[in-house]
């Protein structure tokens, strides 16, 4: 059986202790695990996200973005060593809080476009910088760092599986794994079947499981049924998350071309989508 969980996201655009509630909103709606944005690590409410997450019994899960000013590929090595040291203080929270993977475009700014292909320097710069990261993840827990390929849209660095699981080898630490997103795997795959052959059990850590239009899941043109077929077949036992957003979200809009609604309210759409995707799991047995 798979782990399905719900994406801060669907109700917040950026985490916070006014956010508490949302942990208990999601076990409610049948969610096991929680994927929690850390856009400020200052900001962020560990000791509160621990006790609620242990006394509901749901999984935390951690995402993040990286933006100009903590950019792992600019050629100004002060500003990676901000993103280090960003990165480095995330860890410091999925430890705290009892996370075991942190996820999304933690390789390179979100959104960060040159108009051109990446090149040698820039992977360099981010393999360089990413193994350090690694490293004290290592050296500190059991901690995942899920690499999020994306579209061409979002980033020039990191499109496709075979990218990421090129990324994660070079870095060389086996806590490097790749975060797959369906959302983002429809506009830059082959096959969702070659995708998760791709990684594999060994490269593969975590998953957002996004209709092909942001939708609710199950109602668009994502292969549901070829993808989950291929997750079981490789023995994953990561989490199933569910990610949308809203509208009127301020910032995150205007990087992810959010601009209608497709359900009532957020938190329909994972609900919705949780029943559509557990029927398709339970379809496939």
């Amino acid at each position: 059986m798979f782990k399905f969980g719900v994406s801060s996201f669907i109700w917040s655009e950026n985490f916070s202790k006014n956010d508490l509630n949302l942990i208990e909103k999601a076990k409610n709606a049948g969610f096991e695990v929680i994927d929690l944005l850390i856009s400020n690590p200052a900001d962020f409410p560990c000791k509160e996200v621990k006790r609620i997450t242990g006394e509901l019994g749901i999984v935390p899960t951690t995402i993040t973005v990286l933006n100009n000013e903590t950019n792992l590929i600019d050629q100004n090595p002060k500003i990676r060593k901000k993103g280090i040291d960003f990165l480095k203080k995330l860890i410091d929270i999925n430890t705290e809080i009892g996370s075991g993977i942190l996820g999304g475009v933690n390789y390179a700014a979100w959104g960060y476009l040159t108009g051109r292909p990446r090149t040698d320097n820039e992977w360099n710069w981010s393999i360089e910088s990413m193994r350090e990261v690694a490293l004290y993840a290592k050296s500190n827990s059991d901690i995942i760092i899920a690499v999020e390929p994306v579209n061409r849209f979002e980033t020039f660095f990191l499109n496709t599986s075979n990218d990421a699981v090129n990324y994660c080898k070079e870095v060389g630490i086996d806590n490097m794994k790749v975060h797959l997103d369906s959302f983002h795997m429809i506009r830059e795959e082959l096959s969702f079947k070659e995708a998760v052959r791709n990684c594999g059990k060994e490269y593969l850590g975590y998953v957002h499981v996004c209709e092909s239009n942001r939708g609710i899941p199950g109602t668009g043109l994502v292969p549901w049924r070829e993808f989950f077929t291929e997750l079981k077949n490789i023995g994953f036992e990561g989490p199933l998350v569910i990610e949308s957003f809203d509208p009127s979200f301020n910032e995150l809009n205007s990087l992810c071309a959010i601009w209608r609604n497709f359900a009532e309210t957020g938190e329909e759409l994972a609900v919705e989508g949780l029943k559509n995707l557990k029927q398709i799991e339970k379809s496939l047995s």
